[in-house]
């Protein structure tokens, strides 16, 4: 099963995952304001936080934020990123024991991670630690594979070299799912990448169903990388297209 494994996923991709992969739309956090009561004194759990990206983005609203993350190697990446936020704190843990006190924080949030918790758990975890009132927040960037020639071709590349990326596409869905009959709401973003060779390869590789050096597929996968940025790049660059999506509902009533 990909969920036995699924916090060690990205232990040999972490560099090319924090060079390569996304932020998140700086109105994210507008939106959290306005619909969720975030204000700069809200206690925030990011779990799953990875190596910071989003992380970030809930520090310099003035945020204190505990980053809840299993894999080592990202935790350590994340703590090297956020050195210079003092109201940062690293915690190994995950969405489905997240070691934090009962009724800690406001504001459980979890960026491109949701399809690969316990979902019964980590919900029953989330309503343990969030304060009467608090609630939950689920951020993805979902690529938007046919946008343009260039999203439909390597879209294709992934279909055809990814290990097993028809299983994670099913796990993406887990998202939209995540909060069952809880109540919640939904926004939708646009965001995109500008990617030079060497950078879109580094978020090709980022991805975990990606064959890594070694496998048989790897060489032959980036040969065909190349053959499409060829043929896109404009000025040296191709653009990746996104919709960011937010998922958000009020978990604890108190």
């Amino acid at each position: 099963m990909l969920h036995i494994n699924s916090t060690q996923r990205f232990s040999s991709r972490v560099g090319d995952y924090a060079r390569c992969r996304p932020s998140y739309p700086t109105e994210i956090i507008e939106i959290l304001r306005q619909e969720c009561g975030l204000t700069s004194d809200s206690v925030i759990a990011d779990v799953a936080s990875g190596t910071g990206i989003f992380t970030r983005l809930l520090l310099e609203n003035g945020n204190r934020v505990y980053g809840v993350e299993p894999n080592e190697a990202m935790r350590k990446a994340g703590e090297e990123y956020l050195a210079n936020y003092p109201a940062f704190t690293s915690i190994e843990g995950t969405a489905e024991s997240t070691t934090l006190p009962n009724a800690s924080v406001d504001l459980v949030t979890a960026a491109q991670a949701a399809h690969w918790f316990d979902r019964e758990k980590a919900l029953e975890e989330f309503h343990r630690i969030l304060t009467p009132g608090g609630y939950l927040a689920l951020i993805g960037n979902d690529r938007r594979k046919d946008a343009a020639a260039f999203d439909r071709e390597y879209e294709q590349l992934l279909e055809n070299f990814g290990t097993d990326y028809e299983d994670v596409k099913r796990r993406d869905n887990a998202s939209m799912q995540f909060f069952g009959a809880v109540p919640h709401q939904t926004r939708m973003l646009r965001n995109f990448q500008d990617f030079d060779y060497v950078s879109l390869e580094g978020r090709l590789l980022s991805s975990s169903y990606t064959p890594q050096a070694g496998h048989p597929s790897h060489g032959p996968m980036l040969v065909k990388l190349q053959g499409i940025f060829e043929h896109h790049q404009k000025s040296g660059l191709v653009r990746m297209e996104y919709d960011t999506k937010l998922y958000f509902g009020r978990l604890s009533t108190g």
